[in-house]
């Protein structure tokens, strides 16, 4: 693949890997990802970020499509996590870079990745601005969007902001701008990293943000480290309209069902709670947790303003599939939904009592009582699990019309 300009002596050089599907080990990537790395060319020749270590030959080629590798006389790295910084050492053995620049926190992450013993890494402080030539870079600290180590790079003479993990999407597509897929997709991929990585993090988008408006950062092209390039004015607007309304997370009319089931009983409440949602007209996505990945039903959950658990008694508690989305769930900090549980037992019966005080743990307002039944759910089980769903949708409904 070609290096692509973005503007004049701006390239992308980074690498596609259309076969990646594990996505850090806890989010699946079923479209691929990229690494984005980028190239000044100017008096100072400067590459922003590296790549995945497996991918450092693949970027290495399309540099030298631009220019000599032994010619870049800077590196930024906005972020030392693997994916972005994997082929750090191996440039630097390259090109021989007069200057390393990072965070403070960057110099921390660094030296915990590399022997950085003998390397030009200069700490930048947070607004420090350095000149490449005709062109100057901006340094803004973004500390835990999502790492501490998190920065943006902004060259204000062409508006342009790299913006490391922020803005990004893991979607390898062959192409290199988000005007150029379409449009539904691009939001879905938006929604499940966010809802995946960036969501517990979503005070500090709200305070980037703001800080972004307060320096006048006032990009027309968002190039973030993950996904397509946001080269319009009209399409970086976007995403940092979109970045706020998913890190303000108000209700949305629509509730997300999860559940496991051993002998089908479970499942049946579902499909009544289900009915007794779309009764207060609030439309629902019922997902099996053997047949969807945790990082799916995060996805979803972007859309969602009502979280509804099912899971039958096991052992005093729920199940296996069902504990592992509630504690994954929870690590992700969603705010300002509903919850509610239902289930079967044969026994006991604790898995509500559980299911409720993990969604007590989230904040989750709970307005309707868990639904529980005996074995097989016979006419009243029924119904009260078609109310469970009738009145968390009447409670959502009211909360989306305030």
């Amino acid at each position: 693949m070609l290096p692509v300009e973005l503007k004049k002596d701006i390239f992308w050089v980074g690498a596609e890997d259309f076969g990646r599907r594990d996505f850090h080990g806890y989010s699946l990537s079923p479209r691929g990802t990229t690494y984005n790395a980028y190239l000044l060319k100017d008096r100072k020749n400067v590459l922003f970020d590296t790549v995945d270590a497996q991918a450092a030959a693949s970027m290495l080629d399309r540099l030298e499509q631009v220019l000599p590798v032994s010619k870049v006389d800077y590196i930024v790295t906005n972020h030392l996590e693997p994916d972005h910084a994997g082929a750090l050492a191996y440039m630097v053995e390259r090109c021989r870079p007069e200057k390393i620049f990072c965070s403070a926190a960057g110099l921390k992450s660094m030296a915990g990745h590399f022997d950085i013993s003998g390397w030009p890494v200069q700490a930048v402080q947070n607004g420090e601005t350095i000149s490449a030539g005709r062109r100057s870079i901006r340094f803004v600290e973004t500390r835990m969007l999502h790492w501490p180590d998190s920065m943006f790079s902004y060259i204000p003479e062409e508006k342009l902001l790299i913006s490391g993990d922020a803005f990004g999407q893991n979607l390898a597509s062959g192409c290199r701008y988000a005007d150029e897929i379409d449009h539904a997709l691009l939001v879905h991929a938006i929604e499940e990293y966010y809802y995946n990585i960036v969501l517990p993090f979503s005070p500090q988008v709200l305070k980037t943000l703001d800080l972004a408006a307060e320096l006048k950062l006032e990009p027309e092209i968002v190039a973030p480290d993950h996904g397509l390039v946001f080269r319009r004015p009209e399409d970086a607007a976007f995403i940092l309209d979109k970045y706020r309304e998913l890190a303000l997370q108000r209700p949305r009319k629509k509730a997300l069902i999860f559940y496991d089931t051993m002998w089908r009983s479970t499942e049946r409440l579902a499909g009544m709670v289900a009915e007794g949602l779309d009764k207060s007209r609030v439309s629902c996505r019922v997902m099996n947790l053997k047949n969807h990945h945790h990082s799916e039903v995060m996805t979803e959950l972007a859309g969602c303003g009502a979280v509804i658990a099912g899971s039958p008694t096991h052992n005093n508690g729920v199940l296996p599939l069902v504990s592992a989305m509630l504690t994954y769930m929870k690590g992700l900090r969603p705010l300002n939904r509903l919850g509610g549980t239902f289930g079967s037992y044969g026994w006991s019966g604790e898995a509500q009592k559980h299911i409720a005080e993990s969604m007590e743990g989230m904040k989750m307002e709970q307005p309707v009582s868990p639904v529980k039944c005996l074995f097989k759910p016979k006419a009243g089980d029924l119904a009260a699990a078609f109310a469970l769903g009738e009145q968390i949708g009447a409670v959502l409904a009211d909360r989306c019309r305030e």
